[in-house]
């Protein structure tokens, strides 16, 4: 399933397709989606960067956005185990000019 129009983002590693091996997966085992923000993402990549003194890279902070969204809260609360993976290996901390106003409002 091509992703034909890309949306701008940070979490660039979101920006891909969906391949012949990956569909089937989501399409048999996913129930929900949780779609997050540009400012949800980046909130929640900081707030792991200054709490857990951790170096993720945005798209990693996809996960938690969507964890500490306001749509989280109308998951069953008998939902138990919650994986979020938080990675860094795609840093560039010279592409990160989106922190200078981020950290200017917290």
């Amino acid at each position: 399933t091509p992703n034909l129009h890309p949306r701008d983002t940070i979490a660039d590693a979101v920006k891909t397709s969906i391949g012949p091996n990956t569909w089937p997966i989501i399409r048999d085992l996913v129930d929900d989606v949780l779609t997050v923000s540009e400012e949800e993402i980046k909130r929640a990549t900081w707030l792991v960067w200054e709490r857990m003194k951790l170096l993720i890279e945005p798209t990693a902070g996809v996960g938690l956005a969507a964890v500490l969204s306001e749509q989280f809260q109308a998951v069953p609360r008998d939902v138990q185990n919650i994986c979020i993976v938080l990675c860094g290996g795609n840093v560039d901390l010279r592409s990160l000019t989106w922190l200078t106003a981020l950290g200017k409002r917290n």
